[in-house]
């Protein structure tokens, strides 16, 4: 269903993203009251005081991974993501003080320990979708192509890069419906997914551009060889060897649209903040007058 105008967009923000940006951004000189440090908070804390000043949207949610190592592609594949070290301790407390702002302000938190951020991220745009509400993923993440609708877009925050599903085309070389196809073939080493052995990223744009899909990449393999590709035989060789293992990658590289989600058009409207939760949390972090402010603001509006 094609979004209703006059319907004001849901901003849809992967959380995890920038709370990891802001820790490894910010300098490692803010403490809380007990010592701890708070620079992913601090840093966190900043970028959503902007965000919420610059749209003050009313539908908004929070989506945060729960863990590294709990997400149903960890079963289906067990070295998804096996490249990437675990959070220290710091840093886990600190996701739980950033979820602790979100919901003070009143913003909604998305976060299920079987689904990613993606997921619930894609299961939400998919439900807003049908009630008519477009919705603006907030990330940098290539992932999220796959979603980007006709009235939906990608906002790169820091850049402030905004795109639709055109700007998926131009950035990939193939439409959101094929990224995930697209990742499954030429890999993707921050997920830690290989892909398909010599397959670059042009070759599989090259190829979803012929036949449209995986499925129909697979099903007409026999023709790849008389491609004007570099290598096309050999690429028809490779694709017949590791053709399962394709599919068990786009099991992976494909966000799931079943994730438990609050359903409905007002499911993710802003909701009044708790202010004694918002000064307990200024006293702990150990905010500054000027974040306090922001945030006291915030609150009010």
């Amino acid at each position: 269903m094609s979004a209703v105008v006059g319907h004001p967009s849901a901003h849809l923000i992967d959380g995890s993203l920038y709370v990891f940006r802001a820790w490894h951004s910010m300098p490692d000189e803010f403490h809380d009251t007990d010592g701890h440090p708070v620079n992913a908070v601090h840093g966190f804390t900043r970028f959503l005081c902007e965000l919420l000043e610059k749209v003050r949207p009313t539908r908004v949610a929070v989506a945060f991974d729960a863990s590294l190592t709990s997400s149903f592609r960890n079963a289906i594949y067990p070295p998804y993501k096996a490249n990437r070290e675990l959070p220290p301790p710091d840093l886990e407390r600190q996701f739980v003080l950033c979820r602790a702002i979100v919901e003070a302000l009143g913003v909604n938190v998305m976060i299920d320990h079987s689904y990613e951020a993606d997921d619930l991220i894609g299961s939400t745009l998919w439900s807003l979708r049908g009630h008519g509400v477009p919705s603006v993923i907030v990330s940098a993440d290539k992932d999220f192509g796959q979603l980007l609708g006709e009235h939906d877009e990608q906002w790169d925050f820091a850049r402030n890069l905004r795109w639709g599903p055109t700007g998926v085309h131009e950035k990939l070389g193939v439409h959101p419906h094929q990224v995930a196809d697209y990742l499954a073939l030429c890999g993707d080493a921050v997920d830690n997914i290989p892909g398909v052995p010599g397959i670059g990223a042009k070759t599989a744009a090259a190829l979803l551009a012929h036949f449209g899909s995986l499925e129909a990449l697979l099903d007409r393999v026999d023709e790849v060889p008389y491609l004007r590709l570099r290598g096309a035989a050999t690429c028809a060789a490779r694709l017949r060897e590791h053709r399962e293992l394709a599919l068990l990658y786009r099991r992976i590289t494909r966000i799931a649209l079943d994730a438990p989600i609050a359903d409905g058009v007002d499911a993710l409207r802003r909701q009044p903040a708790r202010a004694d939760a918002l000064d307990t949390l200024c006293e702990q972090l150990r905010f500054g007058p000027l974040t306090r402010a922001r945030l006291r603001a915030l609150a009010d509006a």
